[in-house]
């Protein structure tokens, strides 16, 4: 008898054991919630950060306060370019004195196009989206909008990227530029900006250009010879940041200094945006931040 109530004793203290730690696994889960990282402070003053898929916000820094895009403006520059009807990529447009004479006025980022070469829609895409070059987006405009005259063909350019703006439900977002460099009413917000990435990153020819870090192109000059044209991607987190696979820089007197990134780690993609950062450096500094914190959620 004893050894049975010995038995039943040490039963009864296996199950109350058991217990403990059903118990203590029902308090697990506030505690790891408790160790989840806190959210990163960024110099930038705007920030956003989303699951690419999902459309989950991870990250949220005065995402909806209107400011100055610079560059990043190309991104709705791009989309409207692949959105065109029968779009032949391989089409040949002739530079202008125009395209080069606007550099020199506005002191623009280039990408060194010369007068009467002949390049592809995607060269120029490349020109335009790599070295960021302002007379690549001005072509482009000019050869997609509608208009008896230049200037009426890039004022119905930059009317197409305010349309494709509003049918995204952009409610915060307006162009007055094809390149960023305003009129005043050129603006958007860190959680648009991101919502016309995710949904340009949907286009195969839009993710080839803007994960690309260089690239050397064989374009026709005005004599008929050719020559080689080479550009830099401008976002450095390209080869820096593992996963890394776009998207625009931007920057500017009025914007600071911009970045709209994304990358992708496994099955996940986290995309997002920072405007009115300090300096080059500082931007991918608060870019890398923001998708560290991401890919810990």
């Amino acid at each position: 008898m004893i050894t049975g109530n010995k038995t039943i004793r040490r039963t009864s203290a296996v199950v109350l054991t058991a217990g403990a730690v059903v118990a203590a696994g029902a308090f697990a889960v506030p505690a790891q919630a408790a160790t989840a990282p806190p959210p990163p402070s960024i110099v930038a003053k705007g920030g956003y950060v989303m699951n690419n898929a999902t459309g989950t916000t991870y990250f949220s820094k005065a995402a909806d306060t209107r400011r100055s895009t610079g560059s990043t403006t190309k991104i709705m520059t791009l989309d409207v370019v692949l959105a065109q009807k029968n779009l032949n990529l391989d089409a040949k447009v002739t530079i202008q004195k125009a395209y080069s004479d606007y550099i020199v006025a506005k002191n623009a980022s280039s990408a060194h196009l010369i007068v009467g070469d002949k390049l592809t829609v995607r060269q120029l895409v490349y020109g335009m989206m790599l070295p960021s070059g302002c007379d690549a987006a001005f072509a482009l405009a000019d050869t997609y909008g509608h208009g008896t005259t230049r200037a009426a063909r890039v004022a119905q350019f930059i009317g197409q990227m305010n349309t494709t703006a509003k049918a995204m439900g952009l409610k915060n977002t307006h162009f007055d530029s094809f390149d960023g460099i305003g009129n005043g009413a050129n603006y958007s917000t860190p959680r648009d900006l991101t919502r016309l990435a995710s949904n340009a990153m949907k286009n195969a020819t839009f993710r080839a250009v803007v994960r690309t870090r260089s690239t050397t192109q064989k374009v026709i000059t005005k004599s008929g010879g050719f020559r080689f044209m080479s550009w830099t991607n401008t976002n450095t987190l390209l080869g820096t940041y593992a996963g890394a696979i776009g998207v625009k820089t931007g920057s500017g007197p009025d914007s600071g200094y911009s970045l709209v990134f994304a990358a992708t780690r496994g099955s996940r993609t986290v995309i997002g945006t920072v405007l009115g950062s300090t300096s080059k450096d500082q931007r991918v500094a608060d870019a890398k931040k923001l998708m560290d914190y991401a890919f810990k959620r």
